[in-house]
């Protein structure tokens, strides 16, 4: 925290974590049938609210930067672009692409970006 913030420590990401570890280590394993599958849902999602909390601010200044480099406000716009053919298929609009793309899963599964 820098200070400038509203809120005491714990953080929202510390409470996320929190939560997410223990039902990932105490509820998890008590649990069986439909409530191990949805505790395991929840487990994923709170990860990803942990990744957001840590991941999206950067994310959505370095999505944002990508966009204006290209010449649109947002992803709407861009895609109204690409079907339009008003943007060159070349590897700035590539490189966009995969980063946006690969941010995604950073938030939503990291794992899918490991290779193989």
């Amino acid at each position: 925290m820098t200070g400038t913030e509203p809120h005491d420590v714990p953080s929202a990401a510390q409470l996320v974590a929190a939560v997410r570890e223990l039902l990932q280590s105490d509820v998890l394993p008590a649990v069986e049938g439909p409530v191990r599958f949805h505790t395991r849902v929840a487990v994923n999602v709170l990860a990803m609210v942990e990744r957001v909390i840590e991941l999206g601010p950067a994310q959505a200044r370095e999505h944002a930067a990508r966009l204006a480099g290209l010449g649109v406000a947002d992803e709407a716009e861009l895609a109204a672009a690409i079907r339009a053919g008003r943007l060159p298929d070349d590897e700035r609009l590539l490189t966009a692409l995969e980063a946006a793309v690969r941010a995604k899963l950073e938030v939503a599964d990291p794992a899918y970006l490991t290779a193989d």
